[in-house]
């Protein structure tokens, strides 16, 4: 634990203040912070973005890094992905796992994630990427909070995955997974969807399933996850990832889902960069969006995060881990480039998700942990427009990753002209 005092720190909601924190926790937050020690360590935000850390409430850790082996997804399709993560997993190792799985978790600090919730795959009875996601989470606490899901890749039923999910969390897992919409029928996908809840409300874990990753419309695992919720009282823990077969939905029945899925208090966690990328690759012209209804999930009280989902893997050949590129991403498919709605993609990335993975202790209010971002950004819309440098990453007070500020030199007219791109205006030397 350490101490700080962030100084002039830009707030999202406008204004600024300064952020004290003692022994890894905010103690105070205030206009003007004075009476700390000569030595007390002290960061001058300069009017900069503070904010607190960017979450990623959906991601594949086992995958990432693992581009190109055995070979290239070529076809672009989810299917492909799952194929040639199959023809991998015989192939994995734990120490290729564990490092390639560090190494994200590096590129994750220094872009200001500090909590990610990753899916696991358990279908192989080794769990050999559950031991290893385990020995990452490990490793990575004093930095990152992680949640892992046991997830079925294969289908729990498809694959007869239950004894291997169980054991998965008896070696501590700590969120119940699925993927309904894999299952050879809709009656398994439901069957499934109903076994699963009901191993995590007699353990008390929460629940985040893969659902309805489908262009068909009639996709409707969703529906099952909510009455599943509802009745078995876990309101407000279940969270459905992905979701994309409500772009295809009719009105008519989304008219009907949405309260359903309100009545069970059930989270959304869309993938913006994957889930563009994979659906739509059966249609020509016009092809669908590809992503779930995020305004009207939001306007139903629906509690909505965006994922990353997946860093150069079987499904994606790019990336970097920054949520502020998943966030601009999601307002641009989503059409949400009024003021409001744009902060509603910013609370995507941050409040929002860490309200479903129950973070204990997070923002930048008194008493919360000690952790914050530094954005070389004025406001909101200047970071999901830019995506700025993080100038300060803080983990519990201490500072554990530092960028320098970005300025660009130029010549205008024969004159030097010197701008950072938050501002319209250049300062001429």
């Amino acid at each position: 634990m350490s101490d700080l005092l962030v100084k002039n720190a830009g707030l999202v909601g406008g204004g600024t203040s300064d952020i004290l924190i003692k022994n890894g926790v905010i103690a105070d937050v205030g206009p003007k912070i004075d009476g700390v020690a000569i030595d007390f360590p002290v960061i001058d935000a300069k009017g900069y973005l503070v904010t607190a850390p960017f979450v990623d409430s959906h991601f594949h850790l086992d995958a990432t890094l693992s581009y190109g082996l055995p070979r290239v997804n070529q076809s672009g399709t989810l299917l492909e992905g799952i194929k040639l993560w199959g023809e991998l997993k015989p192939h994995l190792t734990l120490d290729a796992l564990v490092e390639r799985a560090l190494t994200l978790c590096r590129w994750s600090i220094a872009r200001g994630t500090l909590a990610i919730r990753s899916h696991v795959d358990i279908s192989h009875p080794s769990l050999l990427a559950a031991e290893a996601m385990l020995d990452v989470k490990r490793q990575m606490a004093p930095y990152i909070d992680f949640q892992l899901v046991a997830f079925p890749q294969d289908g729990l039923l498809r694959a007869d995955s239950m004894d291997n999910l169980m054991r998965a969390l008896d070696l501590g897992v700590d969120v119940v997974g699925g993927i309904p919409h894999f299952e050879r029928t809709m009656e398994d996908g439901a069957r499934s969807v109903a076994m699963l809840c009901e191993v995590a409300a007699d353990r008390g874990l929460l629940v985040d399933m893969h659902c309805d990753e489908s262009d068909d419309p009639m996709s409707r695992n969703v529906e099952s996850l909510a009455k599943e919720t509802t009745r078995l009282g876990m309101q407000g823990r279940v969270a459905g990832s992905h979701l994309t077969s409500m772009h295809s939905m009719d009105n008519y029945y989304v008219s009907k889902l949405l309260p359903l899925m309100r009545e069970a208090e059930l989270s959304v966690i869309a993938n913006p960069l994957i889930n563009i990328t994979l659906q739509g690759r059966h249609e020509t012209y016009p092809k669908r969006r590809g992503m779930t209804r995020v305004p009207e999930q939001i306007a139903a009280g629906l509690t909505v995060a965006f994922g990353h989902d997946c860093v150069m893997d079987p499904w994606y050949p790019l990336g970097s881990h920054d949520m502020l590129e998943v966030a601009s991403m999601g307002l641009h498919v989503a059409q949400m480039t009024g003021i409001e709605q744009m902060h509603h993609c910013f609370d995507a990335v941050t409040y929002n998700p860490a309200k479903i993975l129950h973070l204990p202790d997070y923002g930048l209010h008194k008493g919360c942990n000690g952790d914050l971002v530094i954005l070389q950004a004025n406001d909101v819309v200047d970071a999901l427009r830019l995506k700025p440098a993080r100038l300060a990453v803080v983990r519990r007070g201490k500072v554990i990753s530092t960028t320098p500020a970005v300025k660009y030199d130029l010549t205008l007219d024969g004159q030097q002209v010197q701008t950072d791109l938050t501002s319209t205006d250049l300062v001429w030397r």
